[in-house]
């Protein structure tokens, strides 16, 4: 790496060459936000806290390879978001369901939860099973294809649009009754 421009290209040079108060400036810098993914995705405070704790010891040990400082939250967060799907494949099996009723679903795909609190829809995101929780975030929150997160969780293209389809649906229900008792 050149001559630092940024703070944060200071802290990721001294960071490389394994200075720990460059690593927790940049821990604080990011640890909030890396751990929402972990939550979103895992849904489990404690899950989340062990797979952050993960990704940043291993993005430590890869920032030698990290060319641009000034890409480094994007390199971070796909290493923290790869770390939660290492964690999922080990913890869950995934359901298939037929192409009939990913059409099905797909029918009925209003976007309904525009108009909910993101407090409350974020709290019925982690209360969603393992499969449909991960590929909900990837797909509608991280912005991933159904292809990439077929391929990243190594799973079928029709599971990864089912999961999704199953997560939005369990959502509405959810919230729906929410809405009923507290308006």
């Amino acid at each position: 790496m050149g001559p630092a421009k940024t703070i944060q290209a200071a802290a990721i040079e001294k960071a490389v060459n394994g200075d720990r108060d460059a690593q927790s400036w940049l821990y604080g810098q990011y640890g909030k936000a890396m751990f929402n993914v972990c939550i979103r995705m895992t849904g489990n405070h404690t899950h989340a806290e062990d797979i952050l704790q993960e990704a940043f010891m291993l993005a430590f040990k890869k920032l030698p390879q990290l060319r641009d400082p000034d890409s480094f939250g994007g390199w971070l967060r796909r290493i923290v978001v790869n770390e939660c799907i290492r964690h999922g494949k080990n913890n869950f099996a995934w359901n298939e369901w037929s192409e009939e009723q990913i059409d099905t679903m797909a029918e009925q795909s209003v976007e309904w939860w525009s108009s909910v609190s993101l407090e409350v829809l974020h709290r019925e995101i982690k209360k969603l099973p393992e499969g449909c929780r991960q590929v909900f975030v990837l797909y509608a929150m991280e912005d991933y294809s159904h292809r990439n997160i077929a391929s990243d969780l190594g799973i079928s293209e029709s599971t990864s649009k089912s999961q999704y389809h199953r997560a939005r649906q369990l959502l509405r229900e959810r919230i729906n009754i929410q809405i009923a008792i507290h308006g």
